[in-house]
């Protein structure tokens, strides 16, 4: 099979990874340990070029662990593994979430000195979304650097009660990312940084099917400033946000996040290391039979070679 997709959804569950997720609830679709020979055979099955891997975490310092040497580890880990490969992965920047000043380093470190790809940041860190000024100085750097950012959904602090017994990743993940960019938007953060490059997996989840509805809201009263704040401001950043297809592809996951943003801002993605292989194939045929030709090659990688241009060198 011909290989030419980019893939800016791809979890890494290898070396330090693997103590992060010691006692935790696996992704329902996570089977083996991961390894780089593994992946790449996947890889050739799905005609996938390259994969931006990144993990669904943010590292917490809790009960005597220590998030900044485990960020430092997963960041070098996946920095060898590029020096390896570096014609077939990519990586993004884990980032501990003890505190900004923290993050703010190991960024510096993940980007200057290891040259990682972009930043993998979770929906919200410990309850708090990307609204919340403790984000702040990120953002800024951020949107300085105007560096690619996944924002991969993560539980809620009720996601076991809105669950109800079932993995949070059926539908809590993918409100997650809806109420963070929701966040944001109403606290103004786009206002602020108008130059982030955020990527949303799972076609936003929600997110495009509501943006009418959260423009709208923008004309009510609520603790927001209406003369920013705006249905114009929310068309605006919604369309200039990038969309992944991991875990949809069909036609009624497609055409929300189409209309909102267009062909130009679908980037592809697959949830491997997560989703189980079959339920990858599903979602890769659903998006071929959708859609075609130049659009269907923009999103499997012309798009991703704007937000990743060490990939046009290949």
């Amino acid at each position: 099979m011909p290989t030419h997709r980019i893939d800016v959804h791809a979890h890494y569950f290898g070396g330090g990874a693997v103590a992060a997720l010691a006692g935790k609830q696996p992704p329902p679709g996570a089977s083996a340990p991961w390894s780089a020979e593994s992946t790449l055979e996947a890889m050739e099955r799905t005609g996938t070029a390259v994969q931006i891997l990144s993990v669904p975490f943010t590292p917490q310092s809790q009960s005597g662990g220590d998030a900044k040497g485990l960020a430092r580890r997963i960041n070098e880990d996946l920095a060898t593994l590029i020096e390896q490969h570096p014609d077939r992965f990519g990586a993004l920047a884990c980032l501990p979430g003890d505190d900004p000043d923290t993050m703010l380093d190991e960024l510096a470190y993940a980007l200057d000195t290891l040259h990682l790809d972009g930043v993998g940041l979770t929906s919200n860190v410990t309850g708090r979304y990307l609204g919340n000024p403790w984000f702040e100085p990120l953002l800024a750097e951020l949107d300085h650097r105007a560096v690619p950012t996944l924002i991969h959904p993560t539980n809620c602090p009720h996601a076991t009660e809105l669950a109800q017994g079932r993995h949070p990743s059926v539908i809590e993940y993918p409100f997650d990312t809806a109420r963070t960019i929701t966040d944001a938007l109403f606290a103004g953060v786009f206002h602020r940084h108008p130059d982030l490059a955020l990527i949303l997996p799972h076609l936003g989840g929600p997110l495009p099917a509501l943006a009418w509805r959260i423009a709208e809201c923008t004309t009510m009263p609520g603790p927001h400033d209406p003369t920013t704040v705006t249905p114009e401001h929310v068309t605006k950043v919604l369309a200039a946000l990038y969309y992944d297809t991991a875990m949809g592809g069909s036609p009624h996951a497609l055409l929300p996040a189409l209309q909102v943003a267009g062909t130009n801002h679908l980037l592809f993605g697959t949830d491997a290391g997560a989703a189980p292989p079959a339920t990858i194939d599903r979602a890769i045929t659903a998006l071929t039979t959708t859609l075609h030709s130049s659009d269907l090659h923009a999103v499997e990688h012309d798009n991703a070679l704007r937000l990743f241009p060490r990939l046009a060198a290949r």
